[in-house]
């Protein structure tokens, strides 16, 4: 039978109890080593601000129809984009929202990836709360994102110094996903592995979220816990730890029937930031598997291989 990802506290990571603080780190290691997925426990997003967004969708989801727009050269706005793997497509619709940056930002004039202004829909009710909440739990998804991550660099002896400078600018973005009501056990969301640093994940209690055990081979479901956040490691992990820490598969099946709105935040870090293996996790007489490169040099290529087009196209749909 297949394992589920371990259920952890992450009350220790606020307070002084150095001992209590290894066993924090120790527990992250192996949930990354054996899984790349964890759920978290106290972990700092308070339980009105997690009802708050998951509103939100329910909110926007009456008025979809006229929020069919392009998502903008930030990577936001209305998007029904399928896996370029998944050949019968993906049954979900979403709403991407990034840092929300004005025209004349340093790095929106730059044309960075993926950075510039947000595109807030008019058509929701209420739609100033609408964008509060949105903005309000933006700003505290990346606070705790940046508390697992120094965890996580800690773990693998990256140094305050390395975490900094890839949390200096931040490439933040987080989609409102809407699982439409379709035939119960229905893919969803097709097999795949996130892009970037580290995935914040808020779902509601429908469930149909599984991941691959690694060593059984099996698809397990990550069962919704009301007072959880589900914690995943992306591809630039696995680049920093020479695949070590695992990015691992995933997906959503339909087993209900009924809609399914979840809050995905994915964390992705200073674009001009030089991705490539930490000197501890190169063993003596081994070498680095990948490549170094940029943050946004890697989130382009996997755009452009995971939705289809080449990397140039990728870049132009996402410049201002």
């Amino acid at each position: 039978m297949g394992r589920a990802p371990p259920v952890i506290d992450f009350t220790p990571f606020y307070g002084e109890d150095k001992a209590a603080r290894s066993q924090l780190e120790e527990e992250i290691r192996n949930a990354c080593l054996d899984f790349g997925f964890f759920q978290l426990r106290n972990h700092g997003i308070p339980e009105d601000l997690q009802r708050g967004i998951l509103r939100s969708q329910m909110k926007s989801k009456t008025n979809t129809t006229k929020m069919l727009v392009n998502l903008t050269a930030a990577m936001n706005g209305y998007d029904l984009r399928t896996l370029k793997s998944s050949p019968k497509g993906d049954l979900k619709e979403g709403y991407f929202l990034a840092q929300d940056l004005p025209l004349d930002d340093p790095y929106v004039k730059a044309r960075k990836w993926a950075q510039g202004p947000n595109k807030y829909p008019s058509e929701v009710k209420e739609p100033s709360t609408w964008k509060k909440t949105v903005d309000d739990y933006h700003s505290v998804a990346s606070r705790v994102a940046k508390n697992v991550l120094s965890v996580l660099f800690d773990t693998l002896g990256g140094g305050m110094s390395f975490w900094m400078s890839f949390a200096s600018i931040q490439l933040p973005c987080f989609v409102c996903f809407i699982i439409p009501h379709r035939t119960p056990m229905l893919r969803r969301i097709g097999a795949h592995t996130d892009f970037g640093a580290v995935t914040i994940l808020l779902q509601d209690s429908t469930g149909g979220l599984q991941v691959r055990d690694r060593k059984t081979e099996e698809w397990v479901d990550v069962e919704p816990i009301s007072d959880a956040v589900v914690i995943n490691t992306g591809n630039l992990m696995m680049c920093w730890t020479n695949d070590r820490y695992v990015s691992n598969l995933h997906r959503v099946i339909n087993k209900t029937g009924a809609e399914r709105y979840s809050v995905p935040f994915f964390f992705d870090g200073n674009p001009d930031f030089l991705v490539k293996c930490l000197a501890s996790c190169i063993e003596e007489g081994s070498v680095a598997k990948h490549a170094p490169l940029t943050v946004s040099e890697w989130m382009e290529g996997r755009y452009a291989d995971t939705f289809g087009g080449s990397k140039k196209a990728t870049k132009e749909m996402v410049e201002v």
